[in-house]
């Protein structure tokens, strides 16, 4: 059923909106992407407070050029799903990274810095750890040394232990 007036205005004032208050805007061509796939998809991005949208390229590109983008989705391949962030900048390319590995989904591009990216700068980010994960890294490499520390304190206290216990 074809789209009234009003509801593709609707749907580009959404847009509009997305882009403007977005850090990270990633483009996926989610073409043969079953429904029980997108189901787990829309999932994904609800746990991660993303907003993924599934829209005509004419509208994106009204949007994107409402909102002071310079973009062309209708040079993006197959019919595309927008998934916006407006906190982690990596959150939306890991999550359709994710599952373009396990389906037919396809990253194709995206917006950073107000800029567009091409397609291998996306999957690029799809690679990188998670936020939560670099976290994780950084406070074991703030902790390795203090932590080498007390053991070497501990192997002192003991060889002491030991040569009062030998004496």
């Amino acid at each position: 059923m074809a789209k009234t007036k009003q509801q593709k205005s609707d749907a580009k004032d959404k847009l509009v909106r997305l882009f403007k208050d977005s850090q990270a805007v990633v483009f996926a061509d989610y073409q043969g992407l079953n429904v029980s796939k997108a189901d787990v998809l829309r999932k994904k991005m609800f746990e991660q407070n993303l907003n993924y949208v599934v829209a005509k390229k004419s509208i994106i590109n009204l949007a994107a050029k409402e909102a002071g983008l310079e973009l062309d989705a209708k040079a993006l391949p197959g019919m595309i799903g927008v998934a916006f962030s407006s906190e982690d900048e990596v959150a939306p390319a890991k999550i359709l990274g994710d599952m373009s590995k396990e389906s037919t989904l396809k990253l194709v591009g995206g917006i950073y810095g107000k800029q567009a990216v091409d397609q291998a700068y996306v999957v690029n980010l799809s690679t990188l750890p998670s936020k939560q994960q670099l976290y994780g890294m950084f406070v074991g490499v703030i902790n390795g040394p203090v932590s080498g520390f007390v053991r070497a304190l501990d192997a002192i206290r003991q060889q002491k232990e030991a040569v009062e216990t030998a004496a």
